[in-house]
């Protein structure tokens, strides 16, 4: 589908426009409205009680951090037990550019834009406040897109909402011309109406090698700068890295980012290697890709064939562990992890799902915006079949991608958190703290490699960058 740059006007929001039909009329599940209201103090003091070798002081300092970089993400997290009972959730992914929103039923139905203005108000609003020592550029707000456009015309029109200003909404495709956008003395310009409009901010959703069109110095305020994707946002392979680093600061403190065993650095060659180590199950990740692509679930020698017949385009990869089914699951350090799955249906059939965990970086510290699960097509198998498929058991993302920018979404597999599909899950209140404190250290981890990637002066530390990922191809895309 073609599109062009409109410009959106004040009090032009209408929810049917910015919601799934299923989720427009939903009515929120009790629990997660108390969850989404539960203070601080409240959620530390539980979170001490069941962990008593947690530091209280060292969650409250990370409940309270304020990013710097990376001020809205959304995690992707499994909830996994092991067969001694020990249950984690497992983050599989922090993603700097995340959906959501279309699917999370209002939490006040007197308030119609939902978190979709929360977002804004308490995150991309106060980004723009005019800091000492920094000239403010002058010009419009805009926002950039290259898919979900349920969900970022949405967030144009609340953005225009609550600015009360007109908001220039611009398509930004990977691999076409985008002549109608320009960067000029590191300020983005739109051309519209016949002339360049200079843009003072920019809300970005743009999914697809942001890298290879937004540069890592911008003047134009970036709500996410590219350094968040680069850090971890959309890079597995430094969000590994950065997970493992930032885990060795918490490990006294009795917290810890909860991953599947990860090797990181793996040249395709090497990957049956790592395969076999992990008892012949495993997950093979391209580390820059998103929306389901570029990860290969591995059950047996017919699917590893698979993948390596493939040609990829990147040289580095990741080789995760396998969370399955408990008698096909990779075996790690830390024993066999499976999913918990859904509560089994009438037929007694139990389905893998995720849990997506949206948050925002306010001047209070990161705190929760949406949530909403996935679950994958087919039930989870006790026992693997030869020629079975693993991604039909395991893949949970909705996304389907139709052609060059084109998308679509499977909403049948989508969970939402109502009175209805909540129940299936087979979460309780706990859960859903846990999986927030995993969003939260995740987001810091990044957030931190951030920081750690640019100099004193704000330049960017390129040499760094490449120890901690020398992928040539990756390299090339990066805008200088």
């Amino acid at each position: 589908m073609k599109t062009k740059t409109e410009v959106v006007l004040p009090g032009t929001f209408n929810g049917e426009n910015h919601w799934y039909p299923k989720a427009l009329n939903a009515t929120i599940h009790p629990m997660v409205n108390f969850f989404l209201n539960l203070s601080k103090d409240r959620i530390i003091n539980r979170y001490c009680h069941l962990n008593p070798m947690v530091s209280r002081e060292k969650l409250n300092e990370v409940l309270e951090y304020r990013c710097k970089y990376f001020l809205w993400g959304g995690a992707d997290l499994i909830n996994s037990t092991s067969a001694e009972g020990r249950r984690q959730m497992v983050i599989l992914e922090n993603n700097s550019c995340p959906s959501g929103q279309k699917s999370m039923p209002l939490l006040d139905d007197n308030k119609e834009d939902g978190s979709y203005k929360l977002l804004i108000e308490r995150t991309f609003k106060p980004m723009l406040k005019p800091k000492k020592g920094v000239v403010s550029v002058k010009g419009k707000l805009g926002l950039i897109y290259d898919k979900n456009l349920m969900e970022t015309s949405g967030y144009a029109r609340v953005i225009a909402d609550v600015f009360n200003e007109e908001v220039i909404y611009i398509p930004y495709y990977n691999g076409e011309d985008n002549d109608h956008v320009k960067i000029e003395n590191d300020i983005f310009h739109v051309f519209y109406d016949e002339e360049w409009v200079p843009l003072r901010a920019v809300f970005r959703y743009v999914t697809q090698k942001p890298w290879n069109r937004i540069p890592l110095h911008c003047k134009t305020k970036v709500l996410n700068p590219i350094i968040a994707c680069l850090a971890g946002g959309r890079n597995k392979m430094v969000a590994a890295k950065a997970y493992d680093i930032y885990n060795t600061e918490l490990e006294s403190f009795g917290l810890r980012i909860n991953t599947p065993e990860t090797i990181w650095d793996v040249s395709k060659a090497e990957i049956p290697l790592w395969v076999q180590k992990m008892g012949g199950q495993a997950v093979v990740k391209v580390p820059y890709s998103n929306a389901g692509q570029g990860v290969y679930t591995i059950i047996n020698q017919k699917e590893l064939d698979a993948f390596m017949e493939m040609d990829i385009e990147y040289e580095r990869f990741i080789v995760q562990s396998l969370i399955g089914n408990y008698e096909w699951s990779s075996v790690g350090s830390n024993g066999k992890y499976y999913h918990v799955g859904t509560i089994p249906s009438s037929k007694g059939e139990t389905f893998v799902t995720d849990l997506r965990m949206m948050v925002s970086s306010t001047e209070d510290g990161i705190k929760p915006l949406c949530v909403y699960s996935r679950r994958a097509a087919k039930p989870l198998a006790d026992t693997i079949e030869n020629g079975a498929d693993s991604w039909s058991m395991l893949g949970t993302n909705l996304s389907i991608k139709e052609g060059n920018n084109q998308w679509s979404s499977d909403t049948n597999r989508l969970m939402l958190m109502d009175r209805r599909d909540f129940n299936k899950l087979g979460l309780g209140l706990d859960d859903l703290v846990e999986a927030y404190i995993q969003t939260v250290l995740s987001t810091i981890a990044i957030d931190k490699m951030c920081k750690t990637l640019y100099n004193s002066k704000g330049k960017f530390r390129i040499k760094l960058f490449k120890s901690l990922n020398n992928d040539a191809t990756l390299l090339n895309e990066i805008m200088p």
